[in-house]
């Protein structure tokens, strides 16, 4: 195995020195998305939308889990007074309550829940302006990389000539 990853390194070593030598003579950019979207009045506007639609949601589900609370203070302090049957029903109750507060918690807030559809039907669109405009600017103006400080150095926009990943994958399947 020694002498395979001895191989890989020296290929890697190769790709690495020729893209720092292209990268030098590469025309580039640089951009900040994040500050951009901050100056869109229409960025603005959605993320209002955005948090008032959360703080809605919030404020319904923590009435929810507010009355489960309520809900179980009281059996617990009615407790002693109840049959075992009537024990049993109001504790399936109290776990039914919580379930379906769960279930709303999870339908406002979970993994491509309304809030995240909200926040893809209202930023989307303006993301996609800005992702559309800086490539038409690149272009304009012969950028062959835009790079994104916003969230680290990323690249932003690359012009479609400059990758190569098909024939790494040539190389790497041969």
């Amino acid at each position: 195995m020694k002498w395979y990853h001895k191989i890989v390194v020296a290929t890697l070593s190769v790709f690495l020195i020729a893209g720092a030598s292209y990268a030098q003579s590469a025309k580039y950019c640089v951009i900040d998305s994040k500050y951009i979207l901050e100056k869109l009045p229409e960025y603005k506007q959605a993320e209002k939308q955005i948090e008032n639609f959360s703080k809605t949601w919030e404020a319904e589900v923590e009435s929810a889990m507010n009355a489960i609370e309520q809900m179980y203070r009281s059996y617990q302090t009615e407790r002693p007074m109840l049959s075992e049957s009537a024990r049993q029903r109001r504790e399936d109750e109290i776990i039914t309550k919580e379930r379906e507060a769960k279930e709303l918690q999870k339908k406002y807030f979970g993994y491509e829940g309304q809030l995240y559809q909200k926040r893809q039907e209202l930023i989307q669109p303006i993301q996609d302006k800005v992702y559309n405009t800086v490539q038409q600017f690149a272009q304009s103006r012969n950028y062959e990389i835009v790079y994104d400080k916003s969230g680290g150095i990323t690249i932003f926009y690359a012009q479609p000539s400059l990758d190569k990943s098909e024939e790494i994958i040539k190389l790497l399947t041969k």
